[in-house]
C-alpha cells in the first residue's frame, strides 16, 4: 500500500535556516529573488523559518542606506505586522492578503542586501546567544511594542528620519536572530536615541522651513 507522501515546505527544499548567519541569507535571497520586483508574500515565505527577525532585517537594511524615496513609509506600514505579533507572542506571521500583493523593488532590495552583507559579516562574530530569556516571550511583548514605535517613526513623511530608528530595527532583528540578550538591551538606549533624534531633527527642520518662509515673503513684502 502506497504511504502518503509529506507536503513541501514553504523554503522548497531549500536548507535549515536555523543557525545560519543572516549575512548567508541575505545571499540566498539576492539569488533566490532575481526578478525586477519582488511581492511581499514571496518573502514572507520564504523568510518564514527565521520569521520575525529575519524580516525586520529585510525591512530595516533600505532604512540604513540612502534609497528610493518613500520606501520608509511602505517598509514602515510592513513592520507594523511582526511587530504586533511579537507583542502578542505569536510564532507564525500573518498578514492579511492584499498586503501578499504588495510588491516592492527587487533591484533595491538586491542593492540594499549587497552593502549590506560586508558590513555584517565584519559584526557577526561579536553576536552569539547569551541571555537568550530576553529574546523570547513575554520579554517580546516590550521588544515588539519597541519596534512597533519605531515602524510608526518610520512611517511619518520626515525627510533624513530613517536611519536611527532602521538602525534600531536591525539590531533588534539580529539579537533575535541569534538569541543575544545583550544586543537587545542595547536597542533600548538606541531607540531612545532614535526618537529623540527625529524629535529635535524635525523641530530645526521645521524651524529652518518656518524662517525661508519668513525670508520669502520679507522679500516680496
Amino acid at each position: 500500500m502506497d504511504m502518503p507522501v509529506p507536503a513541501p515546505t514553504a523554503d522548497h527544499g531549500a536548507t535549515p535556516n536555523h543557525g545560519r548567519p543572516a549575512s548567508e541569507l541575505l545571499e540566498d535571497l539576492i539569488e533566490t529573488f532575481p526578478g525586477e520586483s519582488v511581492s511581499v508574500g514571496e518573502l514572507i515565505d520564504r523568510l518564514d523559518s527565521r520569521a520575525h527577525g529575519m524580516l525586520l532585517l529585510v525591512l530595516a537594511l533600505p532604512m540604513c542606506v540612502p534609497n528610493v524615496p518613500g520606501i520608509s513609509t511602505i517598509f514602515g506600514a510592513l513592520m507594523l505586522a511582526p511587530a504586533l505579533q511579537m507583542v502578542f507572542g505569536s510564532r507564525r506571521l500573518m498578514v492579511p492578503k492584499r498586503v501578499r500583493e504588495w510588491r516592492v523593488s527587487g533591484e533595491a532590495l538586491r542593492r540594499t542586501f549587497h552593502l549590506a552583507i560586508p558590513s555584517l559579516k565584519r559584526v557577526e562574530y561579536l553576536i552569539k546567544p547569551r541571555w537568550s530569556r530576553l529574546t523570547r516571550f513575554p520579554a517580546t511583548i516590550i521588544v515588539g511594542l519597541q519596534t512597533l514605535l519605531m515602524a510608526l517613526v518610520l512611517i511619518l513623511p520626515i525627510p533624513f528620519a530613517n536611519w536611527p530608528p532602521g538602525m534600531t530595527v536591525a539590531m533588534t532583528s539580529l539579537a533575535l536572530l541569534q538569541r543575544d540578550g545583550l544586543l537587545m538591551l542595547l536597542t533600548i538606549p538606541a531607540a531612545i536615541a532614535s526618537v529623540a533624534s527625529v524629535y529635535f531633527g524635525s523641530r530645526i527642520g521645521f524651524a529652518v522651513i518656518d524662517s525661508a518662509i519668513q525670508w520669502i515673503n520679507g522679500l516680496f513684502g
